[in-house]
Parts: structure tokens; sequence; C-alpha cells
């Protein structure tokens, strides 16, 4: 599936060409307490709502990291969508926003523990973005595209599964190579690990977190996970959040990129940040190493503040 000039790994790209990430849109209620939520009476919090959605995210990162042409395919419902469509555009990114007549655009409670790790937990009504299917696809997407990035949660509905064969489709016929983020444990857990792993197959790129690749692999040394992973697809980046990221490629572990420093204030996007800063870095033909270095640092900047999406302006 990979484009002319580049090899089967996908890592020697030519500079140049279109991102297209197809996935999710989302409006993020990012909720910042501290201590453990008090059942039965008031936790105080801190409240903001921003748009979110890992692929839409991962378009923004990878447009705030110089690709200069990234586009999204996402499906949201009317209630948000002038909303969404004008925040894509003030980070860079072209959208193709399908609206749904039917479905509210999808909505995540993001509870953010304030203390010092910054952990978050999603309460997740996926709304419109799970309602994207084969007729909201076309070939013509792919003009100009180098890369096409699909996010996890596709994988997640069946009218979204069946757009991404229809999309791998489409990717393979023009030498198109695909990444793809697992996106949720929880929800891998739900669909079947072998469900995932066949519907994934051909992949060029797979970017799991560190409970991803040993959910998906049944092992569970993150490092070990990531060399198993890397027999199936031709290159595996493993992200591991404060730990960094490990590149796996033909059965074995390459390189361990170390993490960039940073104090959390919310970790909600860090994945996402590190995924289209890696993608940007792969466009502008760095190799994966420093594509990986790239995602680490967008990882740490994206900790620092609230909300998946890069700053603007």
């Amino acid at each position: 599936m990979n484009a002319p000039g580049t090899d089967r790994t996908g890592v020697h790209e030519k500079p140049g060409g279109a991102l297209l990430v197809v996935g999710d849109i989302v409006t993020d209620v990012v909720a910042r307490h501290r201590g453990p939520l008090a059942p039965g009476t008031d936790t105080a919090s801190a409240i903001r709502t921003l748009p979110g959605g890992a692929g839409a995210n991962v378009a923004c990162w990878a447009a705030h990291q110089g690709c200069a042409d990234v586009r999204l395919l996402g499906r949201v419902g009317t209630d948000a969508a002038e909303w969404h469509e004008r925040e894509l555009r003030a980070s860079g990114v072209r959208p193709h926003l399908v609206v749904d007549p039917e479905a509210a655009t999808g909505t995540v409670i993001c509870l953010v523990d304030t203390g010092a790790a910054a952990e978050r937990t999603f309460l997740t009504d996926s709304g419109a973005s799970l309602r994207l299917d084969p007729e909201d696809w076309s070939p013509g997407l792919l003009d100009g595209v180098a890369r096409l990035h699909l996010s996890g949660y596709l994988f997640f509905s069946e009218p979204s599964r069946a757009l991404v064969s229809v999309a791998l489709a489409s990717a393979r016929a023009r030498g198109v190579p695909v990444s793809v983020d697992p996106a949720s444990a929880g929800f891998l857990t739900e669909l079947g690990v072998d469900r995932f792993l066949a519907r994934v197959e051909g992949v060029d790129v797979l970017l799991p977190s560190r409970d991803e690749a040993c959910l998906l692999t049944g092992l569970p040394d993150p490092a070990d996970a990531a060399a198993k992973l890397s027999r199936q697809f031709p290159l595996v980046v493993a992200k591991q959040g404060a730990a960094g990221a490990l590149i796996a490629q033909g059965g074995g572990v390459r390189a361990r990129v170390p993490a960039a420093p940073a104090e959390p204030r919310d970790t909600t996007g860090a994945g996402d940040a590190f995924t289209g800063a890696f993608l940007a870095a792969l466009l502008a033909g760095a190799e994966p190493e420093g594509a990986a270095a790239q995602g680490c640092r967008a990882g740490a900047l994206a900790v620092r503040k609230v909300g998946g999406r890069p700053p603007v302006g």
C-alpha cells in the first residue's frame, strides 16, 4: 500500500503530499478535579467545553507540526457542525464533514485528576462519529494524499468498520500507505483482539499505546508486545507516555525514544499529539526515530495544557 518511492515500512517517504485522517470528531467536556470524586455530593471542578475526538486531534497536531495539507473526514450532528468546522479550519485542517441529520455530535466527558499524574477517565457517547459508513467515502478523497491515517474508534461500530474496508481497498489501489492508532484498550476488549487484527491486516504503521500493545499480544512487557506486533506490521511505534516510545520492526525493538520532560496538567490527547506529530515528520521525510522524537515533544506540549488540541495562533 506504499506510495511510489516508499518501502514496505512506509518510513522512506517522499516529502510532500497530504495527510488524510478519517476518524472521530467529538465535543469534549473536561472536568478537572483534585482528589477522588465524592459520590452522592459535589466535587469542585474546573469545567471547559472544547473540540476533541482522537481523529480530529491527530489532524490538528499534524497541521500544528508543519504538515501543510491535512484533511479530515468525519461525521458530526447538526448541533455542532459549524463550530467544529470553524475550529478545525482555525487549526489548519481542511474538514470534510458529513452532517448527520439524526444523531447528535459525539460527546466525551473527560474527568481529569489534577494531582501530579493528571490521569484522566473518559465517559464516551460517540454519537454521530461512529455512523460514518461507506457512502461517506469517495476515492477522490485520496487525490494528492501521501498517507491515510485511520482512528481506531472507527473499528467499534459496524457502519464505520465497513467504511474502513472501503478506505483500505482504495488506499491499496492507489499505493497509499496507511497507519492506524488502536485508540482504546477498553473498546478493543469489547470488539475482540482477533477481530481487530484481522481488520487492520496490511496496514503499514501501527501506533498503539502501552496498554493497547499488551492487550493485542497478551504479553505483559510492552517491549515484547511491540516486538511481536512488528512481525505482523512493518513498523510499530508503541507510545509509552512518560517513558517515551518504542520503535519495533522485523520482530525486535530497534529504538527506545525518551519522553520530553513535562509537568502534566491534563493528559487528554497526549497520544493523539504524538501520532499527529509523528505522521507529520514521516511525511516530511524523517526516519522513525526522529519522527518519534518529534511525537514525544508534541506529547509533552499537549500535557501542559487543558484539552486534546494544540494551541491556536
